[in-house]
């Protein structure tokens, strides 16, 4: 079954009360942060924190995700004290070439090593936050079978193009990076994640930015509060129709094979194989949002 990444949501891992309710928000995927939300003289306690918190509480069967610190800024003690913890995936920050995953990868592999832990069996996403991260966005994706997915930092990556965010739906500034990014992370076969929308109180342009997102191509998006999960989330679930229509899609293969035929319609349009992977996408992301799914 697939994985759903439709929202992934950042929790200060300085904060006890978030680490220990982040479970009931309804993220696909929750990313602990010992990075830009950490101050200098929390780092420590912060990292001491989650690792009390995942061999603590019960995050269940979502995510776990924790955004380290650069390697050269404690990330090589992040990275030990979560594998060891039992993290599900490490997310790099600010990631700008190939050598960094497979830099990180070799402390990983340090990690699982030392504390017994099976080898690979800890994750990386990449977290693409300037110019030289977005145009070797391909080879970073490409970088290590480990990578679930490449992710959008636009903040950091905006102030480097001199830019800032503007509030529209489609944000011309950011729309490369983007477009980068979705296309290496399908080249790869692994995920992309879209950046975070910075207002919490802005509802009805998250929507419409998250619908034109998916409409690009990304499976999900990074969010600050809970309340934008639910909004995210809905965006992504496919509808009563939309489950419908490829339920129509599989049925007419179905029965064009029954019959030998190698012509196959529905209401009065053809069907070739694109339409049917997408039909079986659809069914395949409902069944893991727990929809149930008519057999007949």
């Amino acid at each position: 079954m697939e994985r759903l990444r439709r929202t992934m949501m950042f929790v200060p891992a300085s904060n006890p009360g978030m680490l220990r309710d982040a479970i009931l928000y309804g993220a696909d995927s929750i990313m602990f942060d010992l990075e830009d939300s950490i101050s200098l003289r929390e780092k420590d306690t912060s990292r001491f924190l989650l690792y009390q918190a995942l061999k603590t509480f019960d995050y269940s069967s979502t995510e776990t995700v924790v955004r380290i610190n650069s390697l050269d800024a404690g990330g090589v003690e992040d990275i030990h004290a979560m594998v060891r913890a039992g993290i599900d995936c490490i997310r790099l920050p600010k990631t700008t070439c190939a050598q960094d995953v497979l830099d990180a990868e070799s402390v990983i592999l340090e990690a699982e090593k030392k504390c017994g832990r099976e080898v690979g069996s800890t994750k990386m996403l990449a977290a693409i936050e300037d110019p030289m991260g977005v145009l070797n966005a391909l080879s970073i994706a490409q970088s290590s079978k480990r990578l679930i997915g490449i992710a959008l930092g636009s903040e950091d990556y905006v102030t480097a193009m001199k830019t800032r965010r503007y509030s529209d739906r489609n944000s011309e500034e950011i729309f490369f990076a983007r477009s980068m990014i979705v296309h290496a992370a399908r080249a790869a076969g692994i995920a992309a994640l879209d950046t975070v929308f910075s207002d919490v109180n802005d509802m009805e342009t998250l929507r419409k930015e998250t619908e034109f997102i998916k409409q690009l191509g990304f499976d999900g998006k990074s969010v600050i509060n809970p309340r934008q999960i639910p909004v995210v989330n809905k965006v992504y679930t496919p509808t009563e129709k939309e489950i419908s229509n490829a339920l129509d899609v599989i049925h007419a293969i179905e029965e064009a094979n029954r019959r030998g035929s190698g012509v196959i319609a529905l209401n009065g349009k053809m069907i070739d194989k694109p339409i049917v992977e997408r039909a079986e996408r659809i069914l395949a992301l409902a069944k893991a949002a727990g929809i149930k799914i008519p057999e007949n």
